[in-house]
């Protein structure tokens, strides 16, 4: 007599805490200091631009920087699910399956956190001159509460851009 083939299991997960999360994120805020203080010394001592409009340079420089720590996002997600912040706080990114994040998607998600950190800055950094500016600080505030509040009424716990992508934030250990 044989057995009913084992219907493979959806394994259960526990979502990292919200507070945890934010520590993790406090903690990665530091760590990124020193990558950004690195990398930026090396391009201001490899580029000497000095023929290029201050503007353009303003721009290259960004991108670098959006490279750089995009890069080290993706690295880090992608090779085990856990940056330095995550591991100290016991957290990992995996798909909503359990299986390890692809590239691509790492690459959306840190888009998509990327533009909800920028609202921040776009917050707290935005003079009230125009209409315009009026208009695009409500635009930001809204983009950052959705983003951020989505989690205190999401049945996971899980952000916004997380629910929309198919991954989780979970306790490591």
């Amino acid at each position: 007599m044989t057995s009913a083939p084992a219907v493979p299991s959806v394994p259960s997960y526990h979502s990292a805490s919200l507070w945890s999360r934010f520590g993790s994120a406090i903690y990665e805020g530091l760590l990124l200091f020193g990558v950004y203080f690195i990398f930026s010394y090396l391009y201001l001592a490899l580029t000497q631009q000095k023929d290029t409009p201050q503007e353009l340079k303003s721009y290259v420089f960004q991108l670098y920087i959006f490279l750089v720590i995009g890069s080290y996002f993706l690295y880090f997600w992608c090779h085990g699910g856990q940056t330095l912040a995550m591991k100290t706080w016991q957290i990992r990114l995996v798909m909503t399956d359990g299986s390890s994040i692809k590239p691509a998607r790492a690459a959306l998600r840190y888009g998509l956190v990327y533009l909800q950190i920028c609202s921040v800055f776009l917050l707290f950094g935005l003079e009230m001159l125009n209409r315009r500016a009026e208009l695009l600080w409500w635009l930001s505030l809204v983009t950052f509460l959705l983003g951020s509040l989505w989690a205190l009424f999401d049945r996971d716990r899980q952000f916004l851009h997380d629910r929309l992508l198919g991954t989780r934030l979970i306790k490591a250990g």
